[in-house]
């Protein structure tokens, strides 16, 4: 890709709250860019974007979807017949629901830009605030979209409001609306000072300059100003300007600082507009080419060499080395497993091979498509700064670095988090195992938040998720693409143990079996772990070689192994720490299946003494609920052991927070419904965990074993 084109190339995902528009929004923007003919709803279940059936069904983003479209950009942005550059825009639709929030972290990771939706009348909603997160923590730079301008209660400066009090963000409106709710038709631009109504004859395809309405002057000239002024502020060549004569602020110089002060992340530009009205979307488009970066405004990929553990750089240019990151993993009825994958140097073409860093293997690049949702395009190759999908590979997971052979570089992997629910699954005909076994290996490889443990005990299949709606998609793909019919268990809870306090501990490990014999002595100290980092923090304080430096690794191998079976009832330690300062080992008999071994036992022993608690997954539960329920709704969270976090009033409706643990959670939707005669809904995040009150800590040991 030249130059020209990579500046002309945008990589964006579309983020928000469930609910907010993102896939119609997706679906206008196909139309309007030509790659559909025909607008698809997603109500009535014919959105291109939204292409499972369990997504038609349900109205809702399961899977990040991928497309790649062309607009024509209008250089000259004052005329309504304008000069035209041709923009190449990647773009994935992520879902907005909380359980699958893998979608959206894979894909900010490989994106250089990102449109935040928002409801112009929920405005900042728990799920809008976790993608907002997820962008910061990707450093994605992101314009906002205040969709739904047409609805009752619609309120395009309340939303502003929200993104800068809720999400410690920077939004810089700029847009007037022209009227909301029924009346919405238009909008103030401020860079150009003009309002632009729509036209419903083409579907807002065009529109009609008409002069500033007279009520709406003064707002006007109110926002225009703090645009302007915010704009200098930024600058300083502008300040200078500003202080001369703010109207000598030209409309380019303010889009280029504007462009500036996006990259950087030190403003949000805000639109508005009704997709599923068709009104503001090519507005919208216009901005993510004119504020969103290309590859080449970012900062080059970084990653560490191999062979010499030094952090490197790729530029996004075709003459360097191949560097690219797998994303996501989908099986496709017709040509199979397909990686999706970001370009971030150099070129693939299409029948070459690839590196792959995790497994040191050579992968054969037989076919490459260009994705547009479900449907794939071959093309001979793909340039530096591009995302399209590889076929024909044997084995490449998400987050795989793929490379050339000669030129291996490792680029940042993508963290996934830990499932906080489980099904014990089997199959419903003895027949089906090895098929449920297939069935479940390959959804496993396509979502990475989803783990399939085996119960060494029951010997049953435990299936673990993020979430109920997570775990019971799966089990309905199972039955739809896999033809596979299963009886599934209640729902289990993802506890996990922590030890409370240090204590110091002798293990020695000795067998004499005739022949060499085996042993290890140990003296350690185990306890909690400060550290940030989950896992095991291990220091060795051994001095003069009581023990031998080579057993050393296997002391730590040990520990870390015992960590995955808690003292009480075997569920997970996160983390611990264990410092070993003394021991002694046997000239013949000591060797490192030994240490590891007393590591073991020695993890057992001490662990019961280290006060030992279990902890529990902790939701941070949101219910928006008319006033006169929210009685009824606050007992009922109170009784689940809910921690009230507050309450708030928006728009005729009661906002209640609180802290509710996951295991009082189960069908907690359903019996929301039935409390509030259907008109309360709740959202539900993963927070955090926190220890079990004793008494059910009992009871859980009890239950785990069996008892």
């Amino acid at each position: 890709m030249a130059k020209q084109d990579l500046k002309n190339l945008r990589n964006i995902g579309i983020m928000a709250h469930i609910d907010a528009g993102k896939t119609t929004t997706t679906e206008r923007i196909l139309y309007y860019t030509g790659l559909t003919h025909k607008l698809g709803e997603v109500h009535e279940g014919g959105a291109v974007m939204d292409w499972m059936e369990q997504e038609q069904e349900r109205g809702i983003t399961i899977t990040s979807a991928a497309t790649t479209t062309f607009w024509k950009y209008p250089t000259d942005q004052g005329a309504v017949t304008a000069n035209t550059e041709d923009f190449r825009i990647n773009i994935i639709d992520t879902p907005g629901h909380v359980d699958f929030t893998v979608e959206v972290e894979r894909s900010l990771r490989v994106l250089d830009g990102s449109v935040a939706l928002f409801c112009a009348v929920s405005g900042v909603e728990p799920q809008s605030e976790t993608v907002w997160r997820q962008a910061d923590k990707y450093r994605v730079p992101r314009i906002c979209f205040v969709n739904k301008m047409d609805r009752s209660g619609a309120d395009f400066f309340n939303v502003v409001k929200e993104i800068k009090e809720k999400l410690n963000a920077n939004p810089l409106p700029l847009q007037v609306p022209i009227g909301a709710e029924d009346t919405f038709k238009g909008v103030v631009d401020l860079i150009t000072n003009k309002a632009l109504i729509w036209n419903e004859e083409d579907k807002g395809m065009t529109y009609t300059l008409i002069p500033i309405p007279d009520d709406l002057k003064d707002t006007v000239l109110e926002w225009r100003q703090k645009l302007v002024e915010s704009v200098a502020e930024y600058d300083e060549a502008l300040l200078e300007k500003f202080f001369d004569d703010p109207d000598s602020i030209t409309e380019d110089e303010m889009r280029e600082a504007i462009r500036k002060a996006v990259i950087d992340m030190s403003f949000s530009p805000v639109l508005c507009g009704s997709s599923f009205k068709n009104k503001g979307v090519q507005a919208l488009l216009d901005a993510v080419c004119s504020f969103l970066p290309s590859p080449i405004d970012l900062p080059p990929v970084k990653g560490f060499n191999p062979d010499t553990e030094k952090e490197e750089e790729r530029l996004p240019d075709e003459n360097q080395p191949f560097a690219g990151l797998a994303f996501k993993i989908a099986t496709d009825p017709f040509v199979g497993r397909l990686a999706f994958f970001r370009a971030y140097s150099g070129v693939l073409e299409s029948g070459s091979y690839v590196l792959n860093m995790r497994t040191g293997k050579k992968e054969r690049i037989s076919r490459l498509m260009q994705m547009h949702a479900n449907k794939q395009n071959p093309i001979e190759r793909v340039k530096a700064g591009d995302i399209a999908a590889a076929v024909g590979f044997k084995d490449i997971k998400t987050g795989d670095t793929l490379v050339e052979e000669k030129k291996p570089i490792v680029l940042e992997s993508i963290t996934f988090p830990e499932p906080v629910i489980g099904y014990a699954i089997e199959p419903k005909k003895q027949a089906d195992v090895d098929k449920l076994g297939m069935a479940i290996s390959k959804l496993v490889e396509e979502d990475p938040t989803l783990r399939v443990e085996s119960d060494h005990e029951t010997g049953q299949t435990v299936l673990r998720g993020m979430g109920e709606l997570h775990l019971e998609i799966i089990i309905d793909r199972l039955k739809r693409e896999f033809k596979v019919e299963i009886n599934q268990g209640a729902p289990q809870v993802a506890y996990k143990e922590a030890l409370t306090l240090n204590v110091e501990h002798k293990e020695v490990y000795k067998k004499q079996t005739g022949g060499r014999g085996k042993f290890a002595d140990i003296l350690f100290e185990l306890g909690p772990s400060n550290a940030e980092k989950e896992g095991l923090e291990f220091v060795n304080n051994i001095v003069g070689g009581v023990i031998p430096k080579e057993y050393i690794p296997a002391i730590e191998k040990g520990f870390r192994e015992a960590m995955k079976n808690g003292p009480l009832a075997g569920f997970p330690i996160d983390k611990m720490k264990v410092r070993i300062f003394h021991g002694s080992y046997h000239d013949v008999d000591s060797d490192s299946l030994s240490f590891e071994m007393a590591a073991r036992i020695g993890f057992k022993e001490a662990a019961k003494k280290a006060k030992p608690i279990i902890l529990e997954p902790i939701m941070a539960v949101e219910v928006v609920s008319p006033e006169e329920y929210t009685g009824p709704v606050t007992g009922d969270l109170n009784r689940r052991r809910g921690l009230m976090k507050g309450m708030d009033m928006k728009g005729g409706a009661q906002i209640i927070k609180a802290d509710v643990p996951l295991s009082e959670l189960f069908g907690y939707v359903t019996d929301l419904r039935t409390l509030s005669s259907g008109r309360a809904s709740a959202s539900l995040t993963f927070s955090h965990y926190e220890p079990v009150p004793n008494n059910l800590s009992e009871t859980i040991i009890k239950k785990t074993k069996g008892e």
